[in-house]
């Protein structure tokens, strides 16, 4: 599984994704955005409106909340806390 996540600085989200990915023990490629490349990044994916924003096997995911609805899914990661 191929995964990539966009991230913002300070993005309480984003820190709680990659969380949830090391609980997974799943690697993944992380992209930080900033104003720099901000325009760059909403150009490659409109669809993007909050931080994070992950793909997995270049498929857009969406946020926290689809991230983790997909591991628990897979039975990558558990419900339960």
């Amino acid at each position: 599984m191929e995964i990539k996540v966009y991230t913002s600085p300070g993005c309480f989200y984003c820190t709680q994704v990659k969380e949830l990915f090391k609980r997974a023990e799943l690697e993944y490629e992380e992209s930080v955005i900033n104003e720099t490349n901000k325009a760059e990044f909403r150009a490659k994916y409109p669809l993007a409106v909050s931080f994070p924003f992950v793909l997995i096997d270049n498929e857009p995911v969406g946020g926290l909340v689809e991230t983790a609805r997909i591991l628990v899914k897979r039975g990558l990661v558990s419900a339960k806390k």
